[in-house]
């Protein structure tokens, strides 16, 4: 009897299939559906003159290409697969024409053999995710990490096991026209962000709510209490709630993390610094729930040191620490960076504008920050958020306007004495002078070590 994955792809044969986006990670799909016989027309916007080499062999291959600014023009097929980074309006002249739309992501739960965990939020999604994967690993279960980071997970299918159990991370962009949900789902919190793709708050918020709005009643979901948002969540099986600040099912007692009033773990072995990840870890305790023993859990908080570009330890020079926070792309990020230190910190803020409010994050500057350096599209904004914060004093904190990020850098670190903090939070995306939070961090972390 042939597989789900296999059932699928074999009724792909003959139909022509459009791939919208010829990035790094659709590039394994365009292969998958030509090697099933499928008539794939690859969809992008760069021009073919600045094509990498490998888009050129999958046309070699037989994928035919639409490129350029008109790239969605004159593309007729049966279904389309929407890269996550494309809002689903722009393919409503493809829907009219008889076009199905789907995702990578979303055929990967119609198929997948295994078990899935899923988590989303603002905030927190890629560490509770690594950490739900890492507790399942510690235990002795075998992984499949991806969606949002990882690899891409449709196209090896055909190599896991019903025993198995695939771990992902789901964006807003990613679920906003999902139609599977994940046996257990969990939501971290949700704040304003990305207001610059979805047209509202409202959006937004509907597309997270897809990462349990088609689960069965037989399933979980996981959500923080402590949330104006999430606290209100309810999913169609049941639901589980963790809190900081008050009782719940998962809960924090005089330092301890309890699940249903039964101590789980000490927060002082959690290694990661910041309130934020007790969270997490409180997260992922409820995601693994009857799968991994307190033992477990309690051996990865000791030696898991926390993920790239999250308040991250990148060197300590004249006495001065150095930390990459470059995943925050949003206030409320930064807020739980500036939070896990004790001491008031020199910060580096500013980049590419999400058109999100930035009022939650003046107070916060005020009571945590000692020197502010701000470059990038946001900086003035951030600089009027933290002038009108109440309470505010001029010269407290010592604001600088620098242009651009290396600036900010440089100035930062020019301004940092023996004992000082300097923590690059940015609380904006990466877009305005780099392709991703990723590749910022990179550079930050490569100025601070040639310093």
């Amino acid at each position: 009897m042939a597989s789900k994955f296999e059932a699928y792809f074999a009724a792909l044969a003959g139909k022509t299939v459009a791939v919208v986006g010829l990035g790094v990670s659709n590039r394994p799909l365009v292969r998958l559906l030509l090697q099933c016989g499928a008539k794939v027309i690859g969809c992008d916007r760069t021009e073919r003159a600045s094509l990498d080499p490998e888009v050129l062999e999958l046309e070699a291959q037989g994928c035919a290409l639409s490129l350029g600014p008109g790239y969605l023009e004159n593309v007729e097929a049966e279904l389309v697969f929407r890269t996550p980074g494309l809002h689903p309006a722009a393919l409503a002249a493809l829907r009219e024409e008889g076009a199905k739309v789907t995702s990578e992501m979303d055929v990967f739960f119609e198929v997948c053999p295994c078990k899935t965990i899923a988590v989303t939020g603002s905030d927190g999604k890629t560490t509770t995710t690594t950490l739900i994967a890492r507790m399942l690993q510690a235990q002795g279960h075998t992984v499949h990490l991806g969606g949002n980071i990882g690899t891409p997970l449709l196209p090896i299918c055909p190599k896991i096991r019903e025993t198995d159990y695939a771990v992902v991370e789901l964006s807003s962009f990613q679920l906003m026209d999902m139609t599977h949900s994940p046996w257990r789902a969990v939501v971290t919190n949700l704040a304003p962000n990305h207001l610059d793709v979805h047209k509202d708050m409202d959006e937004y918020v509907s597309a997270k709510k897809n990462i349990f709005r088609f689960q069965g009643k037989d399933d979980l979901l996981m959500v923080n209490a402590d949330n104006a948002i999430t606290g209100g969540f309810t999913g169609n099986g049941v639901t589980s709630r963790f809190s900081r600040l008050g009782k719940a099912r998962v809960c924090l007692e005089d330092g301890v993390i309890c699940r249903d009033g039964e101590k789980v773990l000490d927060t002082r072995d959690i290694l990661i610094p910041g309130v934020h990840n007790i969270e997490n870890y409180m997260a992922a305790i409820l995601a693994v729930e009857g799968l991994v023993s307190d033992e477990t859990i309690r051996q990865v908080a000791r030696t898991f040191g926390g993920v790239e570009h999250r308040i991250e330890l990148v060197r300590v020079k004249d006495g001065v620490r150095y930390y990459n926070d470059s995943i925050a792309s949003s206030p409320s990020r930064t807020i739980a960076g500036l939070r896990s230190f004790p001491e008031k910190v020199i910060l580096i803020a500013g980049g590419y504008d999400k058109h999100i409010p930035y009022d939650a994050l003046g107070p916060e500057v005020c009571a945590h920050v000692k020197k502010l350096f701000l470059g990038g599209a946001t900086g003035p904004k951030i600089r009027e958020a933290v002038e009108q914060a109440p309470g505010y004093v001029p010269g407290q904190p010592e604001i600088r306007d620098c242009g651009d990020f290396e600036s900010a850098v440089r100035a930062a670190a020019a301004a940092a004495e023996p004992g000082d903090v300097v923590l690059m939070s940015p609380a904006s995306a990466a877009f305005d002078q780099f392709k991703n939070f990723m590749v910022r961090g990179d550079y930050f972390k490569k100025l601070i070590k040639e310093m």
